[in-house]
């Protein structure tokens, strides 16, 4: 049965709520917001593990993913100026696609961010105890650093607590702050570039030829090794948009700056960072780029490859490389931890979540939602992570809901044609999907494995579509929605497991799993019977909203078999560049499917009206 108007009020994001939060971010500061989060743990950790998995050529790879990067973010620059929102990136995926595409997407989006203060706040850690093991801040566990406990862990919540207390006094502090913060995080990586420059040795890039690992490990470096991850900032300006001055011309020019400055300073510290590369001090034989990983330098790179000189203006500056150490991930880290509340605060918006997320204090902050992304980040510290093992993973999760705009930017234009653009993308129909295509290449290249754990969290969180926000809008029954989800998530569970591939540590499933046809068939049909089991118990209403995610449900299911075989999977039966190929062909058919699938919520509308009555500025256009 169809919601009455009042229930369809009552059930309807708010977009008011986006009232409450106060607009004083300028250009600069939104700008130096996205770039602070860029330059955190990236730039101290991603030189070595792009150059253990790349060698030489992971220069190629950083240039590969900026520009894969950047056409990702096209169409965030229109949709993003045409309508500003505060968690922005799990909102617009409701937009145009309804219920089930808006929460697969905000979940797997509000997963990656809620860890990811966590993760800054381990990288600080992890450089601190490698500088002063005397800290007994860390310590080794099946030949990977984790946080020790006491110590370890509690400094992680202490650092957390200072991040916490940043974010809650408001927005306008968060920028002041971060201003300077931001200023230090681009002086000392150009400094420490520089100096590597004094022990450049050439020999390093062609010791083992320059390109050690094969063409194809240029694109599994993008993936894997904190490419993605460290240049995937710019969503930063996309989730605090609600919050910026003149939205229309800061978000498309603060997205490319967010862009192409952390791109320049990371190109030019992987260019030094090889040649500066001491195999004698790191314990490995001469080109063993594969080594770098598991070798001594792995918990402080840039730090031993420093101290590692004979030259004491080097030696000196690592003590300035272990402040900032400090200053880049932990200032990353307060802004992972606001950004991840703007996403709690836009889930809470289209009922994902309770209306307590978009509660604000006087400062104009959503402090519940800050304060639940504080407690839950410092849950990751229990299982005490490594940064190397969940930065792909995290990668992964981001460019997954990062593929949305492309879909929603076609959409946007069918169903909303009176919606002021003060961005236009043009010769849309190539930059979109191309920038679809851009995502789901970096998603393929993180790896069977990582995409398993992807797709089983991201599953296993469907089952809250049927038994709460569904029923939650009206469109089934909640005995019955919970009823039918608790059957889901307990399949689900079972399938996952006996497939023996969930969290696994290598290229093999666990002893006495299914052979992965038993695996992949068993967990299609669940995924399938649980979606058509919805729709079929919907009302009108629910069943378009439910109908309107199967493409995603599809992009999913259909990339794990082609991973598996493909040349970043365990079976490696197809060739570089074949698995890529046929990768990029499922995507494109997901994605035309996606574009057809869109329709005008009515929310969507409400929206458009709500930018309608604003004054509208001079557009932008991008040059063909």
């Amino acid at each position: 049965m169809l919601q009455s108007p009042e229930q369809s009020q009552q059930t309807a994001p708010d977009e008011g709520a986006d009232g409450r939060l106060r607009r004083t971010m300028s250009l600069q500061q939104v700008l130096f917001l996205g770039v602070g989060g860029q330059i955190g743990s990236g730039w101290l950790f991603a030189m070595l593990y792009a150059a253990g998995a790349a060698g030489p050529a992971a220069i190629i790879s950083w240039l590969i993913g900026g520009a894969l990067i950047m056409l990702i973010a096209l169409a965030w620059m229109e949709v993003g100026a045409a309508l500003p929102r505060s968690g922005a990136i799990v909102r617009y995926p409701y937009l145009t696609h309804g219920g089930l595409t808006g929460w697969i997407m905000g979940f797997s989006y509000w997963i990656a961010n809620i860890s990811l203060p966590a993760i800054e706040a381990l990288a600080v850690i992890t450089y601190l105890g490698s500088a002063f093991p005397g800290l007994d801040l860390m310590e080794v566990k099946a030949g990977v650093s984790v946080l020790t406990w006491p110590a370890g862990v509690l400094a992680g919540i202490g650092l957390m607590i200072l991040f916490y207390l940043i974010n809650t006094f408001g927005v306008r502090l968060l920028s002041e702050a971060n201003r300077w913060v931001t200023w230090w995080k681009i002086i000392v990586p150009s400094a420490t570039f520089v100096l590597l420059l004094f022990v450049f040795n050439s020999s390093n890039y062609t010791a083992q030829g320059f390109f050690p690992g094969g063409g194809g490990s240029v694109f599994e470096t993008v993936a894997v090794s904190g490419i993605a991850f460290a240049l995937m900032g710019f969503r930063g300006v996309i989730d605090f948009s609600g919050e910026v001055v003149n939205p229309r011309r800061t978000i498309p020019l603060g997205t490319i700056g967010c862009v192409l400055i952390p791109l320049a300073v990371y190109l030019a510290l992987q260019i030094a960072f090889i040649g500066a590369v001491n195999w004698h001090d790191a314990g490995l034989s001469v080109g063993n780029w594969s080594g770098l990983g598991g070798s001594s330098w792995a918990d402080g790179p840039l730090l031993h490859a420093l101290r590692a000189s004979s030259m004491a203006a080097l030696g000196a500056f690592a003590t300035v490389l272990l402040i900032d150490a400090v200053v880049s991930p932990g200032g990353a880290g307060y802004i992972y931890l606001g950004t991840a509340a703007r996403v709690g605060f836009g889930l809470s918006v289209h009922g994902y979540l309770p209306k307590a997320f978009q509660k604000t204090n006087k400062h104009g902050i959503p402090w519940f939602s800050t304060l639940v992304t504080f407690v839950v980040g410092c849950v990751f510290f229990l299982p005490a992570p490594s940064w190397y093992r969940l930065v792909g993973f995290i990668s992964a999760a981001m460019v997954l809901s990062a593929l949305m705009a492309a879909v929603c930017l076609p959409v946007m234009r069918r169903h909303a044609p009176s919606l002021p653009r003060p961005f236009v993308l043009r010769q849309p129909k190539l930059w979109a999907p191309a920038g679809f295509l851009a995502a789901a290449g970096i998603m393929y290249w993180a790896g069977y494995v990582t995409l398993v754990n992807l797709t089983v969290v991201t599953f296993a969180g469907l089952a809250v579509y049927g038994a709460h926000y569904a029923p939650h809008r009206g469109w089934i029954p909640r005995p019955v929605g919970l009823t039918v989800s608790a059957v889901y998530l307990a399949a689900w569970i079972y399938v996952s497991d006996m497939g023996g591939w969930f969290l696994a540590t290598g290229t093999k499933a666990a002893d006495g799993s299914w052979p992965f046809p038993v695996y992949c068939a068993a967990s299609t049909a669940v995924v399938a019977a649980y979606c058509a089991t919805v729709w079929w118990l919907a009302d009108a209403e629910g069943r378009r909203h439910t109908r309107s995610g199967f493409w995603l449900v599809f992009l999913l299911l259909a990339t794990l078999p082609v991973s598996y075989v493909g040349e970043f999977g365990p079976v490696k039966d197809l060739a570089f560049p074949a698995g890529t190929l046929i990768e990029l062909g499922v995507a494109l058919t997901a994605y035309y499917w996606g574009v057809a699938s869109g329709f005008a919520t009515e929310e969507l509308e409400q929206s458009v009206a709500l930018e309608i009555s604003r004054d509208a500025t001079p557009a932008v256009a991008l040059a063909d």
